[in-house]
This record gives C-alpha cells, sequence and structure tokens, in this order.
C-alpha cells in the first residue's frame, strides 16, 4: 500500500530466534521502527536482542516506566542500547496508572507531569553530559543523584537521544509537545477525542515550548482488526477495550467520550475478578469507537481519518483472549495493508 504516514511495529517478548526473525521481517517491510512495551516485559531486553541483527528500523521503547527505575538507570539503558544499534533509539517514558506503580512495583509516583519532567531532564543531562564527569549532583523533588564518582566509559553515540511520552488526558499531551520529542498516543483514544482535545493541546504544549510542529512526532497507536466478518472483529476487540478500561484512573476520559456509565461497569467488574462481566458491560458502540474493526477498505478509511493530523501510526491488534492463530491472522492483515 502507498503510504503517507511512518508506519510502527510492535514487538513483545518471545524466544530470541522468533523475535529475531520477526525484527527482520518488519525491516524488509519498510517498517519504520518497532515498539517494546513494558507491559509484556522490560523493553530493553527485547530490543537489545534484535539490536545486532537489524540495521534501520527504530526501536522504541513503547513505553517503559519512567518510575520504577532510577533516571541514571533508564539513561545508561538508552545509551548502551543506542550504542548496540548504532543510534537507532527512541526513549519511549510513561508514567502508567498510579496503582500499578505503587502496588505492583512498589515505587512512588507521587505528581506524574512534574516527576515526568524531572526524570526527562535528568535523562537529557546524563545522555548529553554523563561522560564528562561534569554533572556532579543531580537535585529534584522525586530524585537527588550523586554522579560526583560517574562517569561513563565512553562518549554516547548521540548526545541527544530522543523521548516520547504517551498519554490520555489533555494536560499530558500538552506537556508531551511541550518537552518531549514526540507523543505516542493511548489506544484508547477515539476520533473525536483526538479531533476534539489531542490536537488543540498538542498546539498549546508546542507554543508554550516556542517550537514548531516540525520539532515533535505524533503517533497513534490504534487497536486494528481487519476481517470480512465485521461481527467477529468486534467480538474479537472486546476484550482488550475492556481491559484496557479498567483502571479508575481512566474514568473521566470514559465520561467524557460518552462512555462513563459501561467504564464504571467495567471497573467495578474487574475490581471483583469477573472477566466474563468485563466483557459483557464494554457493548459494541463502545469497541467501533475504540477499536478499527472492518474489511481492508474500511480500515484504511478509517485509520486515514483518525490519524489524518498524525504523523505516524502503529496499529496493534486486541490481545487479550485470542487464539494464537487469530493473533497471527490479525497480525499478517496488518502487515499486509500497512507495510510496504
Amino acid at each position: 500500500m502507498s503510504r503517507t504516514k511512518a508506519v510502527w511495529a510492535q514487538l513483545v517478548p518471545m524466544p530470541g530466534d522468533a523475535l529475531v526473525a520477526l525484527a527482520q521481517s518488519y525491516e524488509a517491510a519498510g517498517v519504520d521502527g518497532v515498539w517494546a512495551p513494558q507491559m509484556f516485559g522490560a523493553p530493553f531486553s527485547t530490543l537489545a536482542a534484535v539490536a545486532p541483527a537489524t540495521r534501520s528500523i527504530k526501536l522504541g521503547t513503547g513505553i517503559a516506566l519512567a518510575f520504577v527505575r532510577s533516571p541514571l538507570e533508564t539513561a545508561c539503558s538508552a545509551i548502551d542500547l543506542d550504542l548496540i544499534s548504532q543510534g537507532r533509539v527512541v526513549l519511549g517514558l510513561g508514567s502508567s496508572a498510579q496503582s500499578q506503580i505503587e502496588g505492583s512495583f512498589g515505587s512512588p509516583y507521587g505528581k506524574p507531569l512534574s516527576h515526568m519532567r524531572e526524570i526527562l531532564g535528568m535523562i537529557r543531562a546524563i545522555v548529553a553530559r554523563g561522560h564528562t564527569g561534569e554533572l556532579e549532583r543531580l537535585e529534584g523533588e522525586y530524585h537527588t543523584l550523586d554522579l560526583s564518582h560517574f562517569r561513563l566509559l565512553h562518549p554516547p553515540v548521540r548526545f541527544a537521544i530522543p523521548i516520547v511520552l504517551p498519554a490520555v488526558f489533555q494536560k499530558a499531551c500538552a506537556q508531551a509537545a511541550e518537552i518531549a520529542d514526540g507523543l505516542l498516543g493511548h489506544p484508547l483514544w477515539n476520533d473525536a477525542w483526538i479531533a476534539r482535545e489531542v490536537i488543540a493541546n498538542v498546539k498549546a504544549g508546542l507554543d508554550r515550548g516556542g517550537r514548531a510542529r516540525g520539532d515533535f512526532t505524533l503517533n497513534l497507536s490504534i487497536f486494528t482488526a481487519i476481517a470480512s466478518d465485521r461481527r467477529e472483529a468486534i467480538e474479537d476487540c472486546r476484550a482488550t477495550v475492556a481491559y484496557y478500561s479498567q483502571s479508575p484512573q481512566y474514568l473521566r476520559y470514559f465520561q467524557e467520550i460518552g462512555f462513563g456509565r459501561e467504564a464504571a461497569a467495567i471497573q467495578d467488574a474487574f475490581a471483583k475478578g469477573d472477566h466474563a462481566a468485563m466483557a459483557a458491560a464494554c457493548p459494541d458502540a463502545m469497541v467501533e469507537s475504540i477499536a478499527v474493526v472492518g474489511t481492508v477498505d474500511e480500515v484504511r478509511a478509517r485509520v486515514a481519518r483518525r490519524a489524518e493530523h498524525a504523523d505516524a501510526i502503529t496499529p496493534v491488534i486486541p490481545h487479550y483472549g485470542l487464539s494464537a492463530d487469530k493473533s497471527a491472522a490479525y497480525t499478517q492483515r496488518i502487515a499486509d495493508t500497512f507495510y510496504e
């Protein structure tokens, strides 16, 4: 298919031979980059496994959890991966849900916007000057790093590694546009939210940072299910949309797009551990508002509308509740439709 947008794919942990073969197939197909998300495992190890086996494809942590590791650890991981890949890293950093960061990881969450701003500043300082011995001490509200005896063994491949932030809500969109190199849109976003909230807040953030639109990349992650049977595609997306809707932190988003009552029911079912009730509380209209489903032509047209103001897209299959055969089939249809 002729492309006007950059297209990215997703890599999840798997045996090494299969992981390398998949990354190489993406590169051969003209995919611009791959994201390795923290949800399915620590992203740096997955990307390090494919870096020596590829030559041009960008390698993105999409998204590494920023608050669960020291800014120094994150910076060093990015620097090392950039060396292994010879300058192909895109460092995606996210805050995730407070319940996950404090509960599952036992790490402080704080105020996510100010916490993220602090971490970005420290990472950028370490990447730029960590080899010089000049940093001495980096102090913030959440982290104090004594780097007076720290020094990288070699200069980095690049003195500035691109940093991409994710977002659900308006303020996070604006902050990404103000301080980061890009924004990876949440797959829960629907067309109306992007048109009404995302574009305006990206502009506000760019204006606040005194930056041009060309200095910033908007990449939209989109749940995509291509099938001749629309009913089948909707059913196959339902569990994924329901799972991603379960965080109470996202309830305001669903209220603003017209599915507040449904999201509240899903979150109540999740709290009770009732996965069947979660899916039952997620109606067709909610699935179709968020996921792009249908035939090849229908999906192409709808993705084009959704991505009108974006620079790149990341079509991803619905992950939850699918057989291995169905996952492979949906993955192949995305490749046939969106990759060269």
